[in-house]
């Protein structure tokens, strides 16, 4: 059949078989090997420095707590850190069962701005796929204490090693000092600040060259080059609370959620009001945090902290709350 004055040739001879048994051996040994690459001697000093941050980050917060109060709401995740809590309907109620309703404020804590978010411990990186039977033989460690250690940080120093692994269980011996000056909570801010940086961006590049994994449907973190088979989801009601995972690479923010707050800027009035909720900006509770205790805030975050926005007008501000 000629197209366009071109004869179309068709191979007479039949497409030769791939035979698998041959094949197995060998894919087996490439699996196998992949080991060998790792850990990536040039993220070791990424993955040191980014536990050192952390453990910067978790004391510095905890200082600056004694001083700054912070608030979170009794019934959803929301937090605030001002001598009072804001006005603002934002509240979902108990299991997202109602919707705009103002917030029950009470005393908050560490973890309600750096949320733990927790992953199975693996010896190997490359071991055999965790089955839903055998999820209670592993230890549940912080996803990103997992990803540092399997990045090779501290590999050779078992007092280092252990240390970061329990650190979270020693958080609530930590004695605040609560004599620190305004300068010394200055400091204090700018070092906190400092090393949030430092993990958020460590922790990018270690995403690069090592795979770890989020489900879609809930915030199950997986640090490895496949999901666990632990079926702890739940996504359909049909699942009863024991749905398998549905993994997806992933990304900072899911290792070390920023907790995004309401941030009350210097032309806001003291109580933030429901009626001027579009004038105000936002910013990691972190972020929040240091500045109000004399940081000064990286320029990547004044867009979405609206420094320099309109404040609310008077007619706004007047409107008494329901």
């Amino acid at each position: 059949m000629k197209d366009g004055g071109l004869m179309r040739m068709y191979s007479s001879k039949p497409k030769r078989k791939v035979d698998f048994k041959k094949l197995r051996p060998m894919i087996l040994e490439r699996i196998n090997n992949r080991a060998k690459d790792y850990p990536i001697k040039a993220m070791i000093p990424v993955a040191e420095d980014v536990l050192k941050a952390r453990v910067l980050l978790i004391q510095g917060v905890y200082t600056l707590l004694q001083f700054v109060p912070l608030w979170a709401c009794k019934f959803c995740p929301e937090v605030y850190i001002g001598e009072k809590g804001h006005l603002i309907k934002t509240c979902g109620g108990y299991r997202h069962r109602a919707k705009n309703q103002q917030h029950e404020w009470v005393k908050g804590s560490l973890k309600d701005i750096i949320v733990p978010v927790k992953t199975f411990h693996l010896k190997n990186m490359f071991q055999n796929v965790i089955e839903h039977q055998d999820r209670f033989d592993f230890d549940r460690v912080p996803a990103v204490v997992e990803l540092c250690l399997q990045a090779g940080a501290f590999q050779y120093d078992e007092s280092l090693f252990s240390r970061h692994l329990n650190f979270d269980t020693d958080v609530n011996s930590f004695v605040g000092d609560a004599t620190l000056s305004v300068e010394d909570q200055r400091f204090v801010a700018r070092g906190t600040l400092s090393a949030w940086e430092t993990v958020k961006s460590g922790l990018q590049k270690l995403l690069l060259a090592y795979p770890t994994k989020v489900c879609e449907h809930c915030s199950e973190v997986h640090v490895g080059p496949s999901g666990h088979r632990a079926r702890l989801c739940g996504v359909f009601k049909y699942q009863s609370w024991r749905g398998t995972h549905f993994w997806k690479k992933a990304a900072v923010d899911d290792l070390v959620p920023p907790k995004v707050v309401w941030f009350r800027r210097p032309q806001d009035p003291p109580l933030l009001l429901n009626t001027c909720r579009e004038f105000y900006g936002h910013a990691p509770a972190v972020v929040d945090l240091c500045v109000k205790a004399g940081a000064i805030p990286p320029s990547k975050y004044l867009c979405m902290m609206k420094m320099q926005g309109l404040s609310a007008p008077v007619s706004k501000l007047a409107v008494v709350e329901d």
